[in-house]
């Protein structure tokens, strides 16, 4: 799952990076080291053009818009259902009720540094958390759908992301993972008039996995109220995953 993520990049250069244009409106969102559910975030989605009286004009643009992340589907009596709804599993996107029409045309990019899973340890009570990042820095997009619940100036945009079992060594730390896109799939995932959701969700690459750091990072990540670039630090003499041979 995806429960945990860091998010620390400027609007300004996430509309470089993904070719978007910033949502009307919206002050830019702080760097976060440790978004958690419910909070604001940044979506790169496929917003469509209209005219003067508000008839779409056949055309489209990347938008950066920042929703909450858990997603709430139109039709819900209140938004409180978004608490549950924070990840969406790629087996059962087209199946279940609250995501299988934004499967469909509502999809969205969820910009990140990298996730935080947490593994058994050996030797100890407890699980280890460890940030999973590229090594080079880059940014990551995770696969994620949008909704819009309620009208006029009462609007709320929300989110989820998509998981899928994990690839590669990450199968080390948890059983599964965001759905990582690389960016020769950008394109493809937010395009609305792709319908085919089977081919838009295959793995995310072996060689993207290979390019992955899994970092142990210390303990006070696992405390929501705590946030800073500290949490990214990598901790020192770590025991490995529970029936795991050692990552390092």
């Amino acid at each position: 799952m995806c429960g945990r993520y860091a998010a620390s990049r400027r609007p300004e250069d996430l509309v470089l990076e993904f070719e978007a244009v910033r949502a009307d409106g919206q002050p830019a969102l702080p760097a976060d080291y440790n978004v958690a559910p419910t909070k604001d975030v940044y979506v790169v989605r496929h917003k469509k053009e209209r005219d003067a009286e508000g008839s779409p004009t056949g055309g489209g643009h990347r938008e950066l818009r920042a929703v909450r992340w858990g997603l709430v589907p139109s039709w819900a009596k209140d938004v409180s259902v978004g608490n549950r709804m924070l990840n969406a599993r790629v087996e059962s996107l087209t199946d279940k009720p609250a995501f299988r029409a934004a499967a469909r045309s509502r999809r969205c990019l969820v910009p990140a540094d990298g996730w935080y899973e947490w593994a058994k340890r050996l030797d100890s009570p407890g699980k280890q958390p460890y940030f999973i990042t590229p090594e080079d820095g880059s940014v990551l997009a995770f696969a994620g759908l949008w909704e819009v619940w309620g009208k006029g100036e009462d609007r709320l945009y929300t989110c989820t992301v998509v998981t899928a079992p994990a690839v590669g060594a990450l199968t080390e730390v948890h059983e599964r993972m965001p759905l990582v896109l690389p960016r020769e799939r950008w394109a493809d995932w937010l395009d609305p008039a792709r319908e085919d959701v089977d081919a838009l969700t295959e793995p995310t690459p072996p060689d993207l996995v290979e390019r992955l750091e899994l970092r142990p990072v210390g303990t006070a990540v696992n405390n929501v109220k705590n946030n800073g670039p500290e949490l990214e630090a990598r901790a020192e003499s770590v025991s490995p995953p529970a029936d795991q041979p050692a990552l390092f």
